[in-house]
């Protein structure tokens, strides 16, 4: 679980200064035009140390991606999914085309407010960083990635429910509902009779219930 002062999964954090980031070995030569390009990382899932944030740089194109860790102050805003859709990221696009992934949440919106959970999601991946960055991330042919923020264990019929609304949509939508103890495919926790895969900070997990993982879960 993050410190209340450690940005969440999926938030992506603005840099103050990029030559703040710490890397294990020496970093990909993409990494400083991506960089110069949008200066945003993603925070992913890992481990926490002291006063470092685990995080992830994006690339143009999808196999550019870099682990590293960013001190704390060198974090100069946090943007997390929820905050894209409060302030209805996606309607400020109009500084160029926008693509079928952005376009389609407006109706994903009306799915999950109608299913009771406004402000519980947001959208991540190359949506969340185009919304958030201000920089061209998404293609015609781009899947939505949506986060679910779920304290609390969803009912497998309601699990259903949802994934059937969203697949109904004209876009590939990746929802994975974020639980406590990590993250869970949606469509997987809506059809699975055993155990399903956790993604967590300790590593992936095979697990039947997300929600009680710290007694229930083995390592893959």
């Amino acid at each position: 679980m993050p410190t209340p002062d450690t940005p969440p999964v999926h938030s992506l954090l603005h840099l103050a200064d990029a030559d703040a980031l710490k890397w294990e070995s020496a970093p990909p030569d993409w990494v400083p035009a991506a960089l110069r390009r949008a200066p945003y990382v993603v925070s992913r899932r890992a481990l926490p140390r002291s006063e470092a944030v685990p995080v992830g740089v994006r690339g143009g194109a999808r196999w550019q991606r870099a682990a590293a860790w960013l001190p704390l102050g060198a974090v100069d805003q946090c943007i997390t999914p929820q905050m894209l859709v409060s302030q209805h990221a996606w309607r400020r696009r109009r500084d160029f085309a926008v693509t079928p992934a952005v376009a389609v949440l407006e109706q994903v919106a009306m799915i999950l407010d109608g299913q009771g959970m406004a402000g519980r999601w947001g959208p991540g991946g190359s949506v969340g960083f185009e919304l958030a960055s201000g920089v061209v991330s998404t293609t015609p042919n781009s899947d939505l990635d949506i986060v679910l923020y779920a304290e609390g264990s969803m009912a497998r019929d309601a699990a259903a429910r949802l994934q059937a609304e969203l697949s109904s949509l004209p876009v590939r939508i990746d929802a994975l509902l974020e639980t406590p103890n990590g993250a869970v495919s949606l469509a997987e926790y809506s059809t699975s009779v055993g155990t399903m895969l956790l993604r967590s900070a300790l590593g992936p997990r095979l697990v039947p219930d997300p929600w009680s993982a710290q007694l229930e879960a083995r390592r893959v």
